[in-house]
């Protein structure tokens, strides 16, 4: 430890520390808000993306607890009249873009699931908007090999049977705007955009292919609420014939494992759910190697939030993640920048786990690695899309704060 501060407030304590170039803020989880709104002055100045760590078993109080730590380091889940830079309105379409393609641990826990969903519901303006639980297993492989699935009945929960239908249904039975969308339904369907007159549920496929080998689609889709929603534009509104993008936002929440061929699933490959791999001839699949979900990130919709699964986590033979090969360390994260989530959580908290199993491939999984076939490659050249972009991202220990409230 280079560098330590000690604070002990109101029988609370924080520690500041930069461990090798990483800087790490652990808080008591005990500590009162009166305390962590002091916490944010002791932000280094080079900290550009911030990640925050709790511990939750999904069926808890972990996302609030989450959610009141970032509003600690002025990153608000809710926006109001009197906190305009918030993340989320009281109106907003909301699509929280979850792993749907495996069961078991493979996919999004749906007791974390039920949580995110109540706190968008808690908005303290009142929730108008509508949340929008979607993802694209490309009606192939998974679970399954035929794609993905809203309604596994070998579901990732606390008692194994609580699919995310079944969450979904129990929300709708209150009154409440919450649907399911499995774009795999229409994964196979070419349309164009409702500025064009084709209101068909489907994707939307541009022809040109990028640097990194993508070419660029996106769901467009009417929900059962008779909501007209674009990925990329935004909300369609047919009197005034324009898009609301503004409207639209997306929580990323992905689960934490290991993949057979890219090495690490989490934030930024979690994106691999929104194009059409079988309209595109498997270009978008074959591109993660190459920087193209970065590409996709950056010329689609950036999530205005991701919350990392590390619930059940699978350090080996991911993405399936059976029940008898995933690993339970409650663990939940959240951070606006994807790639700094990524790279911490598998260098922190996947490799670690993977190196304990004999012949194991956590060397690959080094975001630090810069070979071909590394993690820590193709995690680069997403990062680096992000950066034509425009958008902050970073593999950069010393611009990264974690602020940890893990037990």
């Amino acid at each position: 430890m280079k560098k330590a501060i000690l604070l002990t407030l109101a029988f609370a304590f924080v520690i500041l520390s930069c461990a090798e170039n990483t800087s790490t803020v652990r808080v008591s989880p005990q500590m009162p808000n009166v305390v962590r709104e002091e916490i944010s002055q002791f932000v280094p100045a080079n900290i550009t993306s911030i990640i925050f760590a709790e511990s939750s078993n999904g069926n808890d109080d972990g996302v609030r607890r989450l959610i009141s730590s970032m509003a600690s380091y002025g990153i608000n889940f809710y926006r109001t009249a009197s906190i305009p830079d918030g993340l989320f309105s009281s109106g907003d379409v909301i699509i929280l873009k979850i792993n749907a393609q495996w069961a078991e641990r493979g996919g999004t826990n749906t007791d974390l699931l039920r949580n995110i969903i109540q706190a968008i519901l808690d908005h303290p303006e009142g929730f108008t908007g509508e949340i929008i639980i979607a993802d694209n297993g490309q009606a192939q492989f998974g679970s399954n090999r035929n794609g993905g699935s809203l309604d596994w009945q070998n579901a990732n929960s606390l008692d194994r049977r609580t699919s995310t239908m079944d969450v979904i249904r129990s929300f709708q039975t209150q009154g409440h705007r919450v649907t399911g969308v499995l774009w795999d339904d229409f994964t196979t369907i070419s349309v164009d955009e409702f500025s064009a007159g084709d209101n068909r549920n489907g994707f939307v496929v541009e022809s040109n292919i990028r640097s990194t080998g993508l070419e660029v689609s996106y769901p467009k889709f009417v929900t059962e609420y008779g909501t007209h929603v674009s990925f990329r534009e935004g909300i369609w509104n047919a009197q005034s014939r324009s898009y609301n993008s503004e409207g639209l936002k997306v929580i990323n929440v992905p689960v934490l494992k290991s993949h057979g061929l890219f090495q690490v699933t989490a934030a930024v490959k979690n994106y691999m759910g929104v194009p059409s791999d079988r309209l595109t001839n498997m270009r978008s699949h074959n591109s993660v190697g190459t920087g193209g979900m970065g590409t996709l990130l950056a010329e689609t919709r950036m999530p205005a939030l991701n919350i990392l699964d590390m619930i059940w986590i699978a350090p080996d033979r991911g993405p399936g993640a059976p029940y008898n090969q995933a690993v339970e360390i409650n663990q939940i994260a959240a951070s606006t920048d994807p790639v700094a989530l990524d790279y911490w959580a598998a260098k922190y908290v996947l490799i670690p786990e993977a190196a304990r199993i004999p012949g194991g491939r956590h060397n690959a999984m080094n975001p630090d690695a810069t070979n071909p076939g590394t993690f820590g490659h193709w995690l680069r050249l997403s990062m680096n899309e992000l950066h034509r972009a425009g958008i902050t991202a970073t593999m950069n220990e010393a611009e990264i704060l974690v602020v940890d409230r893990r037990n």
